[in-house]
């Protein structure tokens, strides 16, 4: 096992990481910014290093500097938590040449799954479903009307690098295309360095399911289970829970079965998010796969009792997965909502000093944040400050230790979204089990807002 690790990241991840690397007795090694330097991570780790200003350009982006401090403090692994760096080949490609362990996939799975459209070609040929649509980038906005009339309105145009809905939009004639495509690749032109677009036939209303999965170097690959993550405001996610209440025994069974095929045909190593689209008449497409740890990985260790950040740490360390897959546990419900510092209303971000910060606790209730009482959120960075994340013997049960948490959730100082979360669990909908991707813009009294 591995001694010291760095962890290339920030904010609540990099305190969930430490927290499990001192349980493992690991060392661990933060990175910070100007504007972090009183965040938890920084407090936590065993040693801190301050790499640049604010913008994550100036700092959580440096590659250099990231080996430079690794070097320094002589770690034996880099865990790159979620976004940033993430899913960066070059990083991941650069830590290894650096001789030191990236606790992810491979940089070549990176880089083929970092494209949307080489890994729906990838999957094609695995014999994994894809939504029908273009296998290669779309050369200018009347390609796009053509190939958005063989396969019908309305269509997806989406950005084939990057994700988190960057570049992605709903079209539904021709005069919206000629209007979208110019706007959507520049957009992604600007966020991730390529433009490149493709589009896809919507699948309207349908369920965002996806399955965590696990593959060591030994060959044994696995998965724990399904996420429903339908709950979402412009394609980014806001509500996650596992099981999903959509999901039979069969259509698990299903799912669970092509999220392991899809990650044995790139010859998958750690831990990965193989996330569909299911439509009403239980259909499953392959829509993307993450090459890292998500953001919503604690429900997963609620039902199953499994340390998910253990497993990144073992299987990157040349060990076995510790469980077969018959040996997995499957146990209550879990629910998690994501605490936003942004207006409940326009949903625009809300920077500021966090005056009060208090946590419910009991039963049942877990938290995951790295800020506190005179911390200031900047403008810098995502605007998700915390996470609350309930479990429970059955999902009724846990719906209702969610609303009794949220009740009592307490921060001032900024505006945040638990408001909107609020009307979220206490839908009639969402409490039947029945909310689609398009619940927000259906039932909620609330603006959709855009984009920041």
């Amino acid at each position: 096992m591995f001694k010291k690790v760095l962890i290339a990241n920030r904010g609540e991840i990099a305190v969930r990481i430490i927290r499990t690397c001192q349980k493992l007795n690991i060392r661990t090694v933060a990175i910070y910014s100007e504007a972090d330097v009183d965040s938890l991570h920084v407090k936590h780790a065993d040693e801190a290093f301050l790499i640049g200003k604010p913008p994550v350009a100036e700092s959580y982006l440096k590659v250099d500097t990231i080996l430079e401090v690794a070097k320094q403090a002589d770690v034996d692994a880099i865990h790159p938590g979620y976004g940033l760096l993430s899913e960066n080949a070059r990083f991941a490609r650069a830590c290894v040449e650096a001789g030191i362990a990236f606790i992810g996939p491979s940089p070549e799975v990176i880089e083929r799954m970092g494209s949307k459209i080489a890994a729906r070609t990838a999957m094609q040929t695995a014999g994994v479903p894809v939504i029908p649509g273009s296998d290669v980038a779309l050369a200018d906005e009347e390609e796009a009307v053509h190939l958005a009339h063989k396969f019908g309105y309305p269509v997806m145009l989406k950005a084939s690098a990057g994700g988190g809905g960057i570049g992605m939009q709903l079209v539904r004639n021709d005069e919206e295309m000629r209007k979208a495509f110019a706007g959507n690749q520049k957009r992604a032109t600007s966020f991730f360095g390529d433009g490149t677009m493709f589009l896809e036939k919507a699948v309207e209303n349908p369920r965002h399911i996806e399955v965590q999965i696990a593959a060591d170097h030994h060959g044994h690959v696995v998965h724990l289970w399904e996420r429903d993550c339908s709950i979402q405001r412009r394609h980014q996610k806001v509500v996650e829970e596992a099981p999903s209440p959509f999901v039979d025994e069969a259509l698990r069974e299903k799912i669970g079965q092509l999220a392991v095929k899809a990650a044995k045909a790139i010859d998958y190593r750690n831990l990965g998010t193989v996330e569909c689209l299911v439509d009403g008449e239980k259909n499953i497409y392959f829509l993307e796969m993450n090459t890292r740890l998500q953001v919503e990985h604690p429900v997963t260790e609620e039902i199953t009792g499994i340390d998910l950040v253990e497993w990144q740490l073992l299987i990157a360390a040349g060990e076995q997965l510790p469980y077969a897959q018959h040996e997995i546990p499957l146990q209550g419900h879990a629910i998690e909502v994501r605490i936003y510092a942004e207006d409940p209303v326009t949903f625009f971000p809300s920077p500021g000093m966090i005056k009060r910060f208090t946590l419910p606790e009991g039963e049942g209730i877990r938290h995951e944040y790295a800020i506190s009482e005179g911390y200031k959120v900047t403008p810098f960075y995502d605007p998700m400050v915390a996470k609350l994340i309930v479990s429970a013997d059955t999902r009724g049960e846990a719906i209702q230790r969610l609303d009794r948490a949220l009740k009592q959730y307490e921060i001032e100082g900024i505006k945040t979204n638990i408001p909107m979360l609020k009307q979220v669990i206490n839908h009639p909908v969402f409490q039947a089990g029945e909310a689609t991707t398009a619940f927000v813009t259906n039932h909620l009294k609330v603006k959709t807002g855009r984009n920041p």
